[in-house]
């Protein structure tokens, strides 16, 4: 298998930075045609991680997961706001008004009160 060649030739190189860097580029492009687990089978994953361009990868990927845990903290807290107005009988619309939300999505919310009531 040539990916097999790949890796010992990224093996060989001397330079640890360098050899991080193409191990890394060897994985993005393996991976368009081979499964993970073969990748990880054949080429060392404690190299690939020492690189800059998989350290780059990697934060972006923690970035955006951060952002949507924080999108999703912010629309339950909104939910729950909203639900509290609803027990606390304010009309759908000023429930919309105040959090936001479409009157659709107060609807939603108030039957999902009524059921669990």
């Amino acid at each position: 298998m040539v990916f097999s060649q790949v890796a010992q030739a990224v093996e060989a190189i001397g330079d640890r930075q360098m050899q991080s860097n193409i191990a890394a580029a060897s994985c993005v492009l393996a991976g368009l045609v081979l499964k993970n687990d073969v990748i990880k089978q054949i080429l060392r994953s404690d190299i690939m991680r020492e690189s800059v361009v998989y350290q780059e990868i990697l934060a972006e990927g923690e970035a955006k997961g951060e952002a949507k845990g924080k999108a999703e903290g912010k629309a339950e807290a909104t939910r729950k706001f909203a639900t509290n107005l609803l027990r606390m009988g304010m009309s759908l619309a000023k429930i919309a008004e105040a959090t936001e939300l479409t009157i659709e999505e107060v609807q939603v919310l108030q039957n999902e009160l009524q059921k669990s009531n």
